[in-house]
């Protein structure tokens, strides 16, 4: 057992089993000697601390002390004549305590209804959402401020799927900030399901709309423990950022509900992503680094991230690579995930147009199970969004003249890895081919498809992939294909697809 964060008022610490996610049995968690919980995951959170004070928690036979972090006050948002009742809004009394609240200080909500529109949190503060605490989004959009996307010289406030575009504030807003928390066992609701936010969600009404958490050119932010849920667009969006902390927090968005994506780093250095559970109606978790454009102003990839015990549930893709990333995407290590019931488990998109630095590489995944998973491996560089996705030129078979903008994906290695239940196909990869995959290693891998009649369906969203049912491994422009203990189980017709694939060894 390990701590991996303490705030003033919760700590947060991971188990070390090897099973992804959940223990494989439960344990107790004492603290202080007395028991708080009974606990299934593999990460887990104690609350209700009192600062700068020591505690030792055991669980599993292991304990751990540690000391929490000094407080230099104590804010109740009550103070500030917040009501709290689900109808009122709050909004100018919230964020009247959170622009009074002194360095250092704790902003605390208790128990009750928070209904509010977009709140900015400033630097070193806390916020505490206790338990029975719900911070509830207004339903008017026109309640919300609008962002430029830049101020004076290339100061970003805000972006929208990887361009520099307003958008409505988010409703919590961490932008220019340092040394943020927001913590307890509360709920972050946008509650768009009752506003018209997921009505043509591609059309822009005032503005693009907002994310429901964005944390913006700041740096040492932890959000922790906290359920988010119902929201906007994407979810939690760290753009330009470093030393982000994302800590047993649950998503929860509907399955039909549009881009609502779980967690989106965008060019940012150092996220750790850890043991959160993400339930959405998009991606779960999208490493980006902006389009483009905006990705040659900034020059900032998207490198140093963990994805640890996370459990990624329903939703497009588990961990995903992409398509905004002109910027680059380096030094990626996902493991010991479980992901279920999403379209495709370890997911790479990118197309032509993406540029020269949009280039992928470093990335590790490990320990990781699928269950019911349709696709679990795809890499595809043809990918079709945008309004010219379908074009000649990013959907041409041909090979192209390398220039600007032209991407690279380098070597990958999938390593211990069981998948059961998939239905379409095992493994998908799609390289350019003026531009082939460089390297791609799958060891201790098992792939293991369905047992029921399955439909065909799309492997990858690129013109070039036809309707596929229980294919095995399709691997196109692709120089290196390395598979070590390598086992496939109830797929049909051939094992192995190859389209000029330079080197690859028989299993």
């Amino acid at each position: 057992m390990k701590l991996i964060c303490a705030t003033n008022r919760s700590a947060v610490f991971e188990m070390d089993f090897s099973t992804p996610y959940y223990a494989p049995y439960e344990y107790d968690v004492l603290l202080d000697g007395v028991k708080v919980k009974a606990c299934k995951e593999n990460v887990f959170s104690v609350y209700s601390l009192n600062p700068d004070t020591e505690y030792t928690v055991q669980a599993n036979g292991e304990r751990v002390t540690f000391t929490t972090a000094k407080e230099s006050a104590f804010v109740d948002v009550r103070f500030h004549g917040v009501i709290g009742d689900g109808f009122y809004d709050d909004t100018m009394c919230i964020q009247t305590a959170l622009n009074t609240a002194p360095e250092g200080a704790t902003v605390y909500f208790g128990k009750g209804v928070y209904r509010s529109s977009s709140l900015f949190i400033k630097s070193n503060i806390t916020v505490y959402l206790d338990k029975g605490a719900v911070i509830l989004g207004v339903n008017d959009r026109k309640r919300y401020p609008v962002l430029p996307s830049c101020v004076g010289d290339g100061v970003y406030l805000t972006s929208w799927e990887g361009e520099a575009e307003a958008s409505f504030a988010s409703l919590i807003n961490i932008s220019g900030a340092s040394n943020v928390a927001i913590t307890g066992e509360g709920v972050i609701d946008a509650d768009a399901q009752h506003g018209d936010w997921w009505r043509d969600p591609k059309t822009k009404r005032i503005a693009w709309r907002p994310r429901t958490i964005q944390i913006v050119n700041s740096d040492s932010v932890v959000i922790e423990g906290v359920t988010v849920q119902n929201s906007y667009s994407w979810t939690v969006h760290p753009l330009f950022s470093k030393n982000v902390k994302l800590l047993n927090i649950s998503i929860k968005n509907p399955s039909d509900s549009p881009n609502t994506d779980g967690i989106d780093p965008e060019s940012c250095d150092g996220v750790d992503i850890i043991g959160v559970n993400i339930h959405v109606g998009d991606d779960c978790i999208a490493l980006k680094s902006c389009k483009y454009e905006l990705a040659m102003k900034v020059k900032k990839p998207c490198i140093n991230i963990t994805v640890r015990n996370c459990h990624l549930d329903s939703g497009h893709g588990g961990v995903v690579i992409g398509s905004e990333m002109s910027g680059g995407v380096k030094n990626v290590v996902a493991e010991n995930c479980l992901m279920t019931s999403t379209d495709r488990g370890l997911r790479i998109k990118t197309r032509r147009g993406r540029g020269k630095m949009a280039v992928i590489s470093n990335l590790v995944f490990k320990n990781v199970e699928m269950r019911d998973v349709k696709t679990p491996f795809v890499m595809n560089m043809f990918y079709f969004c945008d309004v010219d996705g379908h074009s000649e030129y990013v959907q041409s078979r041909s090979p192209l003249e390398i220039d600007d903008r032209t991407p690279f994906l380098d070597s990958f290695v999938f390593e211990n890895i069981n998948a059961v239940g998939a239905c379409h196909a095992g493994c998908y990869f799609d390289g350019l081919p003026e531009q082939p995959i460089k390297s791609i290693k799958l060891k201790n891998v098992k792939i293991s498809f369905t047992r029921e009649e399955v439909s065909p369906g799309l492997a990858a969203m690129s013109d070039g992939c036809k309707l596929v049912a229980k294919q095995a491994l399709y691997a196109e422009n692709v120089s290196e294909l390395v598979l070590e203990n390598v086992e496939f189980s109830g797929y049909d017709g051939e094992k192995l697809i190859l389209k000029n694939v330079d080197s690859c060894n028989e299993i």
